[in-house]
């Protein structure tokens, strides 16, 4: 497949949009990931239902509001992320820097969900393969996948989607068949105690990436209608269904180790359920990396990188460290991520839909097809760096409050200050 036809550093045309039901089938692919159910899971552990909906409730109401705000923004340009931020506040050296965030993050998440993965097929084939040899498999299948662009994605979707939510039915069945629903619901949960405020954080946090990444879906979108469609079906099976349904397993069985459920208790179905899974969202985590870099790199060095070679590069590297076992230690610096990423979305929003920066440049270029010149953009956006650095420190340090909003509203509410000031300048 040639860089345009993958549209990692062009617009997408209107011509090569896909229908709401291909966008949607990827996006809850997404959200119906292994990673949410053992959010749900400890959730449950840790909460009783009525807490742990609210708590989903908070959380994916801010998901939604930056999914949509930057899906928006995708759709109409038909531009990734990494390229949006170019002509958000963050300019050509910024937005490299931007993509080089997204692949860090995204390869980590490669590397744990493949390491779930490999551990699902070692333990389905009794270690015939071995660790090692079922990681190496998995992941180079995966990045093959990856490898033929958006159309390999949507097979994918089309196909693991129904199959992952009829598994979960299944296995929810199989579990609350011996037990009472509203007795379910009125547990008092034996994990450690979580407040609300730490679970807000652990909801936002755990899909943050994906709300940042959501132009790299959207500008498939038709319309602002699809996006519109698109996140709030996503959202509404990914988090409240699939979360609802591991915060009851985690009543029902006392636990909140998901994967062992799913094995355990439905044998071969949990662990399809578990491959499937890894699939899914590991197809996303290469393929949104691969934008990041190709962005970060034509950024800075003005080379457009063959979209094939940099997804199996990138696939490899992922591979490598999931079987060297270094990413299963990244956890702590993805989770650190979450706070990164809320400031850069708020900087991207306000300038897009309040300071309009570029607006009229890219009003312009979209005319045509192309993209606005770099000589329209400043080599970095000050204002955005610092305003993102700061709303980082802010999440990190105070402790009142939800750290991915005091970050989002830090960072925002500097990034219109300064940029008020120096127009007026």
């Amino acid at each position: 497949m040639s860089d345009h036809a993958s549209y990692s550093l062009y617009r997408v045309p209107l011509s090569a949009r896909l229908s709401l039901l291909n966008v949607t089938l990827i996006r809850i692919g997404q959200m119906t990931s292994l990673s949410q159910f053992m959010l749900g899971a400890m959730l449950g552990h840790a909460m009783t239902f009525e807490q742990a909906m609210i708590a989903t409730l908070c959380g994916t109401l801010i998901l939604e509001l930056l999914s949509l705000g930057l899906g928006i923004a995708g759709a109409k340009e038909g531009l990734s992320i990494s390229l949006l931020s170019r002509w958000c506040g963050f300019g050509r050296l910024g937005s490299s820097l931007v993509g080089i965030i997204i692949a860090v993050s995204l390869l980590g998440w490669f590397g744990i969900q493949n390491s779930i993965l490999a551990n699902s097929l070692n333990y389905s084939t009794n270690n015939w393969f071995g660790f090692s040899w079922a990681a190496i498999i998995s992941g180079l299948t995966l990045t093959t996948l990856v490898a033929f662009g958006v159309k390999a994605l949507n097979w994918t979707a089309k196909i693991s989607v129904p199959l992952f939510s009829l598994v979960v039915g299944w296995i929810f069945f199989l579990l609350v068949k011996d037990h009472n629903i509203i007795n379910l619901i009125t547990t008092t949960p034996t994990g450690t105690a979580m407040s609300l405020s730490a679970a807000i954080t652990a909801v936002v946090g755990g899909c943050m990436t994906g709300a940042f990444t959501t132009p790299d879906i959207s500008r498939y979108c038709q319309s602002s209608k699809h996006v519109f469609w698109m996140t709030l079906t996503s959202i509404v099976i990914g988090e409240f269904i699939v979360n609802g349904i591991a915060i009851l397993i985690a009543h029902a069985l006392n636990t909140h180790d998901v994967v062992t459920i799913m094995g355990q208790t439905a044998g071969w179905i949990g662990l399809l359920t578990v491959i499937l899974s890894a699939i899914k969202i590991n197809d996303l985590n290469l393929y949104s990396s691969s934008l990041g870099v190709a962005s970060a790199v034509e950024g800075l060095t003005g080379k457009k990188l063959p979209y094939v070679w940099l997804t199996i590069t990138l696939g490899c590297i992922g591979t490598i460290l999931s079987v060297l076992g270094i990413l299963e230690e990244f956890v702590t610096f993805l989770t650190f991520l979450g706070i990164l990423f809320p400031p850069i979305i708020g900087v991207m929003l306000i300038d897009y839909y309040i300071i309009h920066t570029n607006r009229k440049i890219l009003d312009s270029s979209r005319q045509t097809g192309e993209l606005p010149s770099l000589t329209s953009i400043p080599l970095v956006g000050w204002n955005a760096i610092i305003s993102c650095l700061l709303g980082s420190v802010v999440g990190a340090t105070t402790d009142v409050g939800i750290p991915s909003l005091n970050s989002l509203l830090s960072a925002s509410i500097t990034y219109w200050i300064l940029c008020t000031f120096f127009q007026k300048k």
